[in-house]
């Protein structure tokens, strides 16, 4: 999660496809280059672990516009994690 964000802040579509799960990833993506992030706060998880195979995390986001709010759905697959959408 921390990874993704900070690929936002600093405009890395690139990675941030590179992390999205293939079933639930957009062709392209755009970045404003003018969002400025400015915080992430991570308000809990669930499973995620060390021997899970899917987990949550729940986050506040801040930026220019304000804060998006979400509780994001992540997949392990051979050993590298995934973000899949919101929860």
């Amino acid at each position: 999660m921390r990874s993704r964000y900070v690929a936002f802040a600093v405009g890395d579509a690139a990675y941030l496809l590179a992390t999205w799960h293939p079933t639930t990833r957009p062709a392209r993506l755009r970045l404003d280059p003018a969002d400025r992030w400015t915080g992430l706060e991570i308000v809990g998880r669930t499973a995620g672990g060390l021997f899970d195979a899917a987990g949550t995390v729940e986050f506040r986001a801040r930026h220019g516009h304000g804060v998006q709010h979400e509780v994001s759905a992540f997949r392990r697959e051979e050993g590298r994690w995934f973000y899949v959408g919101p929860a």
